[in-house]
C-alpha cells in the first residue's frame, strides 16, 4: 500500500496480462434504428449472451453505479470491525466468517507484530501528549493514573476472590445435591433380579415366607453320595425317556431304585431287562475289542503285573477275564428265556467298549463281577459303597453270582458308563431326529388351534353383544305372556269388543285392528324369542367347541413335553440363589396320564440341585454378603453347593416352597409360573406316589433295613419284582 501506484503499474503492468471476461448482455449504439436495434440485440444477445471473452485492460471500464468508494465503505463497515483501542486489527465479523469460511484466529507472529504495532503506537502518542503537558502535569496524570491502576487491580481481585468463593459454594452445593440423589433410592420395576428383591414389613404381613422350606437329602435314593444321585438320575430318566427305541417299557422311580438294591439271588426281571435292552443296543455301536484288556496292559506297564486291587493283581485279572462274554454281541438273551446269561455278555460288552479312560472304576468293577470278596461289615458303608479295607477272603467266582451283591454305586456306574455309550447309537439319533419333525408339526398345530379359538372367541362376543342390544327391557317369556292375556281378555264374551248378545258393535273396525296388532306383535316377540334361543344354541356350541380346543393345547403341552425331553432335559426354573428345580415326569415315552384319564408317575417328586459352578461364581461376585442372606432364608441345612442334591417329596413342603417364592424376581416368577402350569399333574402324582408307598408298606427306611432279610416268596410280591417288559417283543 505505500508504494505509489505509478511505480506499480511499471513494475507490474496490467495491460500484459488477458483477463477472461462473460458476456451477460451487449451495448447497445446510440443513433442507431429502433427496428434494427431490436434485430441487432436479438442477434448479438443470442450470439454472444453467456459466453466467454479474454480482453485486456484498455477494453474494460468501472461501472460506478457498481463499484463506487461509498459502495466500498458500506462494503467494508458491513463486512469488518475493529476494537476502539489504539492500533486495534480489523477482524471480518463472525457472521460473515462462518459463512465464507475465514479463518478469524491470528496467527502468533502476526499477533506479535500487532502487540508491537500497538505498543509503538501508545508510547508514541503517551509521548506527545507528556510535551504538550509538561514535567509537572505529567507526574501529577502518572500518579493519578497509576493510583486508578492499583484500585482497579485491588477491585479485580476482590471480584475474582469473589467468584472463587461462589463457584466454590455452588461446587459444594452440587455435591451435595448429588450425594441426596445417589442415597434416594430410584423406584424398581419388577420383576427385576432377585437377589436385588428384599422383603419388606408389607410383604412378610402379606403371608411371604422369609425361610424356604428345607428340602430332604436323605429322602434323596442315594443320600448325600451326590455322585451316586446324579448318576442314578440319569440313568432312570434315560431308559425313560429313550423307551421306545430301546424297547424297554417305563417304570417308576421307586422300582427302579428297589431293583439295584436288589441282592438276592433271585433274578430281578427290571434289572435283566434293563441290561439286554442296553447290550442290544450297543452292539450297534462300533467298539474295538478287548479295549479293557489293553487298557488293562498299558496300566501293567506303567505300575507293574503285582499291582492289586481288591487283592487280585492284575495279571491275575486278565488271566481271569479269559474267555467270559467273548461272544455278547451274538448271545439270544431271549425275553422268554429270563434273559438268561445278560450277566456274562455285560462282561463281555465291558472289556470291548471300556477303558480306564472312559470308565476309571473297570478295574474294581471287574474284579468284583469274577471274584468273591468279602468284606469286614463293620467297615463296610450302610449305603452300598464298597470298602477298601478289610478283605477277608478272595474266591473266584462268575458275573452271574457276583452281580446281586455287587455295590449298588458300582452297579449304577456300570449302567450310567453303558447309557453314555448308547447315545451314539443309530437307534437314538434316528429317535431324536422323529422327535424333532414331530416337534416342528405340533408347533404348526398349537398355531393353527390358537388361530380357531381366538376366532370362535370373536364369535362367542359378537353374538352376546347382538343379544344384549336386541333384548327389550322385558324378556321374551313376559312379553309372550302379557300379550296372550291381552288375547285372552279380547276373546272374553262381553268385553269391549262385542255387545250382551254377541254381534259386533259400531266400532268393531278399531276392535279388530287392535287384534291384529296384538297378533302381530305376538308373531314378532315370538320371533325374537326364537332368534334369542337360536343364539344361545350358538353360544353354547362356540364354547363346547373353545372347551375341546382348549383340551386339545393341554395334549399339545404334554406331548411337547414328551417329544423336548428326548431331545434336551431342561430344569423348570431356578431360585433366587440359582439352585436348579427337576421334575422329570412325563419326558419321552414316559406320559402324564394313563388310560381313562388317570394320572400316572414316574418320580413322583420335585428334586433341587445346588447351583452350577458358574451360577456359584456369579453369587461370590455379587456385592453385599450372599452367603449371610443364604443362611438366612436357606438355613444351614437347606443350603446345597455345587453338586449337591435334595428333594421335596410331599405335598405339604411344596406348598412350603411355592408360597417362599417371590414373583417379583425375574427367575422366581418364571419358576412359579411353571410349577403353576404343571401343578395339575405335580400335585396328584406326589398324592399318588405316598399312597403307593403307604399302601405297599415301602417305605425308603423299610426298604433299604430289610431288602436281604426277605425271603423269595415275599420277593415276588414286591411291585418291582412284577413288572414286565411289554415292548420286549420286538427285541427279542
Amino acid at each position: 500500500m505505500k508504494i505509489p501506484v505509478k511505480e506499480a503499474n511499471i513494475r507490474d503492468d496490467p495491460a500484459k496480462y488477458y483477463y477472461k471476461v462473460q458476456i451477460l448482455e451487449e451495448e447497445r449504439q446510440p443513433g442507431a434504428g429502433k427496428q434494427s436495434e431490436k434485430s441487432k440485440g436479438k442477434d448479438k444477445q443470442s450470439k454472444y449472451s453467456g459466453s466467454l471473452m479474454d480482453v485486456q485492460c484498455a477494453d474494460m471500464s468501472r461501472d460506478r453505479l457498481a463499484f463506487s468508494k461509498s459502495i466500498l465503505r458500506r462494503f467494508i463497515r458491513d463486512c469488518v470491525d475493529r476494537d476502539a483501542a489504539v492500533a486495534s486489527p480489523w477482524t471480518v465479523k463472525p457472521g460473515i466468517a462462518a459463512r465464507y469460511g475465514v479463518d478469524t484466529v491470528m496467527p502468533d507472529e502476526t499477533r506479535r507484530d500487532m502487540e508491537t504495532l500497538k505498543k509503538g503506537e501508545s508510547d508514541k502518542r503517551k509521548k506527545v501528549w507528556e510535551d504538550k503537558e509538561g514535567p509537572h502535569k505529567r507526574q501529577k496524570k502518572l500518579s493519578a493514573a497509576e493510583e486508578l491502576k492499583a484500585k482497579a487491580t485491588a477491585e479485580r481481585k476482590e471480584q475474582e476472590a469473589r467468584d472463587k468463593e461462589t463457584k466454590a459454594q455452588k461446587a459444594k452445593e452440587e455435591a451435595e445435591r448429588l450425594a441426596v440423589e445417589k442415597k434416594k433410592k430410584k423406584p424398581i420395576r419388577y420383576p427385576t433380579e432377585d437377589l436385588d428383591v428384599v422383603l419388606g414389613d408389607r410383604d412378610k404381613k402379606n403371608g411371604m415366607k422369609v425361610k424356604r422350606p428345607v428340602p430332604s437329602r436323605s429322602a434323596m435314593p442315594f443320600g448325600t453320595d451326590n455322585a451316586t444321585n446324579e448318576a442314578f438320575l440319569m440313568v432312570w430318566n434315560f431308559l425313560n425317556v429313550y423307551g421306545q427305541p430301546l424297547h424297554i417299557s417305563c417304570f417308576t422311580m421307586d422300582d427302579f431304585e428297589a431293583a439295584i438294591r436288589h441282592s438276592a439271588p433271585e433274578p430281578c426281571p427290571l434289572i435283566a431287562e434293563i441290561h439286554s435292552t442296553l447290550i442290544y443296543n450297543l452292539r450297534t455301536v462300533p467298539f474295538t475289542r478287548f479295549n479293557a484288556l489293553i487298557s488293562l496292559a498299558h496300566l501293567k506297564q506303567k505300575v507293574g503285573p503285582n499291582d492289586a486291587v481288591l487283592g487280585v493283581s492284575l495279571e491275575t485279572l486278565e488271566e481271569g477275564l479269559g474267555d467270559i462274554g467273548n461272544n455278547w454281541e451274538r448271545a439270544p438273551l431271549r425275553h422268554i428265556e429270563g434273559r438268561d446269561g445278560w450277566e456274562e455278555s455285560l462282561v463281555g460288552c465291558l472289556k470291548d467298549h471300556a477303558t480306564l479312560e472312559n470308565f476309571p472304576r473297570l478295574r474294581e468293577v471287574l474284579t468284583r463281577l469274577n471274584w468273591a470278596i468279602e468284606d469286614d461289615e463293620a467297615t463296610s458303608s450302610s449305603r452300598g459303597k464298597p470298602s477298601p479295607h478289610a478283605i477277608t477272603s478272595i474266591t473266584p467266582s462268575s458275573p452271574r453270582v457276583q452281580y446281586p451283591v455287587l455295590p449298588t454305586s458300582d452297579k449304577v456306574t456300570i449302567l450310567a458308563f453303558m447309557c453314555s455309550m448308547a447315545v451314539s447309537s443309530k437307534s437314538i439319533h434316528a429317535h431324536m431326529e422323529v422327535c424333532e419333525e414331530q416337534l416342528t408339526a405340533l408347533r404348526k398345530e398349537k398355531i393353527e388351534v390358537n388361530r380357531t379359538k381366538k376366532q370362535y372367541l370373536e364369535e362367542m362376543v359378537a353374538i352376546m353383544g347382538e343379544s344384549k342390544e336386541g333384548t327389550p327391557k322385558t324378556n321374551g317369556a313376559e312379553e309372550d305372556t302379557a300379550l296372550q292375556e291381552s288375547s285372552d281378555l279380547s276373546d272374553i264374551p262381553g268385553s269391549e269388543g262385542e255387545t250382551e248378545t254377541g254381534s259386533a258393535t259400531p266400532s268393531g273396525r278399531p276392535k279388530l285392528s287392535r287384534r291384529k296388532t296384538q297378533a302381530t306383535e305376538r308373531q314378532l316377540a315370538r320371533a325374537r324369542q326364537a332368534n334369542e334361543k337360536q343364539k344361545l344354541a350358538e353360544h353354547r356350541r362356540l364354547d363346547e367347541e373353545v372347551n375341546k380346543l382348549e383340551r386339545r393345547l393341554e395334549g399339545i403341552e404334554r406331548d411337547f413335553r414328551k417329544l423336548l425331553g428326548a431331545i434336551r432335559v431342561k430344569p423348570l426354573g431356578r431360585d433366587r440363589f440359582y439352585n436348579r428345580i427337576w421334575w422329570f415326569d412325563g419326558m419321552g415315552s414316559a406320559s402324564l396320564i394313563g388310560s381313562g384319564g388317570a394320572i400316572q408317575y414316574g418320580s413322583g417328586r420335585i428334586f433341587v440341585q445346588g447351583p452350577s459352578e458358574f451360577d456359584n461364581e456369579v453369587l461370590e461376585r455379587r456385592d453385599g454378603d450372599v452367603k449371610a442372606r443364604r443362611l438366612e432364608e436357606e438355613g444351614e441345612e437347606g443350603m446345597l453347593g455345587v453338586g449337591e442334591w435334595a428333594v421335596y417329596d410331599t405335598i405339604e413342603s411344596m406348598d412350603a416352597f411355592v408360597a417362599w417364592l417371590n414373583p417379583k424376581g425375574v427367575r422366581e416368577l418364571a419358576l412359579k409360573n411353571t410349577l403353576t402350569k404343571w401343578w395339575p399333574h405335580i400335585g396328584p402324582g406326589m398324592r399318588r406316589r405316598t399312597a403307593d408307598l403307604t399302601s405297599t408298606a415301602r417305605a425308603p427306611e423299610a426298604r433299604r433295613s430289610t431288602r436281604t432279610k426277605q425271603t423269595g416268596s415275599d420277593l415276588s410280591r414286591e411291585p418291582y419284582m412284577q413288572w414286565t417288559n411289554r415292548r420286549a417283543v420286538n427285541s427279542s
